[in-house]
């Protein structure tokens, strides 16, 4: 129908014309409350929102002359950032004339990667990039998940036991009557 005759009957009734498809030919319309359509399709939308994951990119950076309870106080951070579904950027950093000697960091990313092959895939292989040298890790999807908490399973053992003080904590000594003699 015509423009003009549908925003009259839109009229008569109360309610509004809403523009549903405009690529269509003709162009698709309707007789609705207009306010009560557009907020359904923001809920809907913002509902679809909720249930989209949301992956950080996590760093871990390293130096040339890394120690190796560092590398692996680093290696176990990034495998847990892993698990929680993040990807992972490592880092190496060159400092002055480190930057001849640029086979030590390439080597510390890959074996940070081969370390990781069980939880990680490398999305983005070392490249240099000025005094930096990058590798980016993404978790596979099949990946186990992660495991519990250290604090939290402590808590459950201690509650389990019937424990709830920290053990070596002394109790503080009653309080003294002030003005009187003893």
């Amino acid at each position: 129908m015509p423009p003009a005759q549908a925003l009259s009957i839109a009229e008569e009734k109360g309610l509004d014309l809403v523009e549903i498809a405009s690529t269509a030919t003709p162009p698709v319309c309707r007789i609705m409350n207009s306010g009560k359509f557009f907020y359904q399709q923001a809920k809907r939308e913002s509902e679809a929102r909720k249930h989209q994951k949301h992956i950080q990119v996590k760093e871990v950076k390293f130096r040339p002359k890394i120690d190796e309870h560092d590398f692996q106080f680093k290696r176990r951070n990034a495998e847990r950032f892993l698990l929680g579904g993040n990807k992972v950027k490592s880092t190496v950093i060159f400092r002055g004339r480190e930057m001849v000697h640029n086979e030590i960091g390439r080597g510390i990313l890959n074996r940070l990667a081969s370390e990781l092959t069980e939880v990680a895939l490398i999305e983005v292989p070392p490249r240099q990039e000025g005094m930096t040298m990058v590798q980016i890790l993404s978790p596979k999807k099949e990946a186990a998940p992660p495991k519990p908490k250290a604090k939290a399973a402590k808590a459950a053992k201690a509650a389990k036991a019937g424990k709830t003080d920290k053990p070596g904590k002394k109790e503080a000594p009653p309080a003294r009557a002030e003005g009187g003699e003893e």
